[in-house]
């Protein structure tokens, strides 16, 4: 399958890194100190900022900073269980530097942690929770990153694993590619299984038919 396309922008969590584990260990551990249930703390966090969580479930606002810095420094410290999702550091390091950005939920201390920690390359453009007013669903991070790289979110293909991230992707005018299990409860017509047989080229991107888990 080829979609012609100028620049790639990828979110991190579930499409390029799989940290799973440490939001996990984070939130349940946050969850838990303030007496929630955690698996359905866990089950919500997933595409969303970290703020809009805590918005979500601290009903006093005089404490949501103090919560919200809380679970930044507990996800920070649970960066080092992220790896490499398959395929990513291949078509990561294939690809020209300016043609490629990372849109993430999490806020850039947070990004970088947990890139670093996969052992990904830095990204030329990174749009972070910290970045923009208004996070997923909303188009704000999609439209910056098109934007800082000369284009327009029409021209870009968006990798996205979760339903607020396709939902951002669309809005931004982007074409959107589910990625993983998650990426089949998205909206997105095209769901890869992961990165591996991912191409671009030329203005191309190209992905290995055998393996869309939808087209």
């Amino acid at each position: 399958m080829k979609i012609p396309c100028q620049g790639l922008l990828f979110d991190n969590d579930g499409v390029l890194v799989d940290s799973d584990a440490g939001v996990d260990q984070a939130w349940s551990l946050w969850a838990r100190e303030r007496g929630l249930p955690a698996s359905e703390v866990t089950a919500m966090v997933h595409g969303r900022r970290s703020a809009d969580t805590v918005a979500l479930l601290v009903e006093d606002p005089a404490e949501r900073d103090a919560a919200l810095g809380r679970i930044d420094r507990l996800e920070i410290e649970a960066a080092g269980l992220t790896t490499a999702l398959p395929g990513a550091l291949e078509l990561l390091t294939s690809l020209p530097r300016g043609s490629w950005a990372v849109v993430t939920s999490g806020v850039t201390a947070l990004a970088r942690a947990r890139l670093a920690a996969a052992g990904l390359p830095v990204p030329p453009v990174l749009v972070a929770a910290d970045d923009v007013a208004r996070g997923k669903p909303a188009p704000d991070g999609y439209r910056a990153a098109a934007e800082k790289l000369g284009l327009e979110p029409v021209d870009a293909v968006v990798f996205e694993d979760s339903v607020a991230g396709a939902e951002a992707g669309a809005a931004a005018g982007a074409y959107v590619v589910g990625v993983g299990p998650r990426g089949l409860a998205t909206g997105a017509r095209v769901v890869v299984p992961d990165l591996r047989g991912v191409t671009w080229q030329d203005g191309v991107l190209h992905l290995a038919a055998p393996r869309l888990l939808r087209s």
